[in-house]
Order: C-alpha cells, then structure tokens, then sequence
C-alpha cells in the first residue's frame, strides 16, 4: 500500500510538472504572438510623386510591402505633388520616407523639420528645366525680365531658377515669379497666362513632346545640379533603424532594376502613366537614378545653393547642410545587399 501510495504520489507530480511546463510555453507562445502583433502593426507611410522614379516600379510590383511585412510592418503610402509637401508630413509625423530635390531639404532644415538625409537619389543635371511655348519670342534667361514665371516654391526648379537668374546677373524681382503647383502650373503654361515654366520631369518631356515646348536652360546650361536625396523622419529613424536599412535595400533593387532594364521600365511607366513611351523614355534619359552615400562634392554643391538662397532672399537664415546628412544607414544597405533580395 505504502509503494502504491508512493507512485500515485509520483505520477500526480509529474503531472502538475507537466502543466506547468505546458502553461510556461502557451505563455511564451502567447508573448511570441504578442510581440509579433504589436509588429505587425508598426505603420510605414512613404511618400510618392508623380515623377517617374524607381520607387513607382517598387510600389506596382509590391516589392515594399514583400520586405517590410517580413519585418512585421505594413507600408501605407501618400501621394504629393511637389517636394515641400513632404516636410509638412514629415513636420505633423505622416510621413516617414520620401525622395526630394535638393532645394525641398534646404527649406526644411532651415525650418528645423526634424529629418534626415539618407542617401543620395540622383545627380540631377537635366531633370529639371525652364520651358517656354512653342514660338515664344524668349530665347534665352535675358530675355524673361519683366516675364511671368511659374514655379513650385522651395522645389528643385525652384533653386535651378535661382541658379539661372545668378549666372547672367539678373535680380529675382526682375522677373514675376508666379509660385504655383504642376496641377495649376500646366495649364496657365499651355493656355499662355505665363510666359515659363520652371519644372521637373515628367512634365518636362511632356511639354516639349507633345506640345513643342523648348528648353532654355537646365542644370547643364546653368553649370549647377538639382540632386534628389532619400530622407527619412529622424524620430522614425531612432526608433526603428532596421526599417531605414530595409527601406534602402529596396530602392536599390528598384534602381539596379530600372537601370538594368530600361525597355521594361519604359514599358511599365507607359501603362501606369497612361502616357506615350516616347515621353517616358525621354524622362528616363533625363533622370538616371542612384542608390548612394552622399558624398563630400554633393555636401559642397548643396552648401552653396543655401548660400546663394539666402543671398536671394530665398532662404531667411544661414544653414550648415552637413548637418542633416547621415550615410550610415545606405553604408549598411549597400553593404548586406544582395541581388534577390
């Protein structure tokens, strides 16, 4: 009796083990699903323009949404005409990604939006242009004194402007700089309400395809460049710096395969766009993408723009550019990157 008592005792402990065992892994299981919940419900909201840019192939082919759901994050993404837009998101925290021209972060770190440049999006020497009518009696910079100009405000065209009135030593007030948006823009350049338009592709090559529109400067002429830069939302950026480095890995899959495949992208962004391939391959000839730091030459370039906006009256305050640059994150990317992923 004393032995069979022994052995119920033995089994029952085993048993109450057993549970606890059990209960232990539910737990983890249960804090497992948890966290990958709460993962999961982290929320990405990158920013797009109408531009014809890497980034558009990745959103159609859903390559953000493939990487960063692994990540247990959802992407969302939000639409904006022009560059300045973006730091209103960024400011008010809707926005966490996005690629602008060069003037945009210029703006914004004059205006202390907490942000961060990333990596370095183009070189920028013929994506942005000044265009008049076709027949238009302006040939050249010279002749737009006294000239309705539109413009987007604090955009990239916004600075090659500036940068074309400096080199032939006319004054900003000499012309009337009317600042609209592309959506308002076009129309008051084609029904003739402005005698140019300063802007940035695709709207450039739409303009001079469709309608005859001619060129008279760009940032070759000028001897200047309108570069685009990655950002991110600094808050962003210290909160999850995983996301920023899986961010990058994509556009660089997305830029290797644009450039890698110049045919099919036109294709793509013809039936996207809804507009003629002549068109897009012209704005793919105007705008080569890049994925890479930011080098000291860009850092240069970008310094003297700010300088010469607030020369301008442009910019209100001196800025340090240097400041809101931080490659450690494209550094990683192109580091761990491989074809594939």
């Amino acid at each position: 009796m004393k032995r069979t008592a022994l052995m119920r005792v033995f089994v029952l402990f085993a048993a109450v083990v057993l549970l606890c065992s059990c209960s232990k892994e539910d737990s983890k299981l249960k804090d497992s699903a948890s966290a990958k919940t709460d993962k999961q419900a982290v929320p990405v909201s990158i920013g797009i323009q109408q531009s014809i840019w890497p980034i558009l192939a990745a959103k159609e082919k859903g390559w953000f949404e493939e990487e960063f759901k692994k990540e247990g994050a959802k992407v969302k993404w939000v639409e904006f005409q022009s560059g300045p837009e973006y730091f209103e998101a960024i400011a008010s925290d809707r926005l966490d990604f996005g690629r602008v021209g060069n003037i945009p972060v210029l703006v914004g770190q004059a205006a202390d939006i907490p942000f961060k440049e990333i990596a370095s999006g183009s070189a920028g020497e013929m994506g942005d242009a000044i265009l008049v009518k076709k027949g238009s009696s302006i040939n050249s910079i010279k002749d737009l004194k006294g000239k309705k100009v539109a413009v987007a405000k604090g955009s990239s065209s916004y600075g090659l402007l500036y940068n074309a009135l400096k080199k032939e030593n006319i004054k900003p007030s000499d012309i009337q700089i009317i600042q609209l948006q592309p959506d308002a823009a076009q129309p008051a350049f084609e029904n003739g309400s402005v005698d140019a338009w300063a802007i940035w592709e695709p709207f450039q090559s739409t303009e001079v395809i469709k309608n005859g529109a001619r060129v008279i400067a760009n940032g070759k002429t000028t001897e200047s460049s309108s570069p685009g830069f990655q950002l991110v939302r600094t808050k962003f950026a210290k909160e999850h710096p995983e996301l920023v480095v899986l961010y990058l890995k994509v556009t660089e899959k997305a830029t290797r395969w644009q450039n890698e495949h110049p045919e099919e992208a036109a294709e793509l962004y013809s039936k996207l766009k809804k507009t003629d391939k002549a068109i897009i391959q012209s704005v793919l000839k105007n705008s080569t993408p890049e994925n890479k730091p930011i080098t000291k030459d860009l850092i240069s370039g970008q310094q003297k723009t700010a300088d010469l906006l607030v020369d301008q009256k442009g910019l209100k305050s001196q800025i340090d550019v240097s400041k809101v640059v931080d490659n450690s994150y494209i550094e990683k990317a192109l580091k761990d990157y491989k074809p594939g992923n």
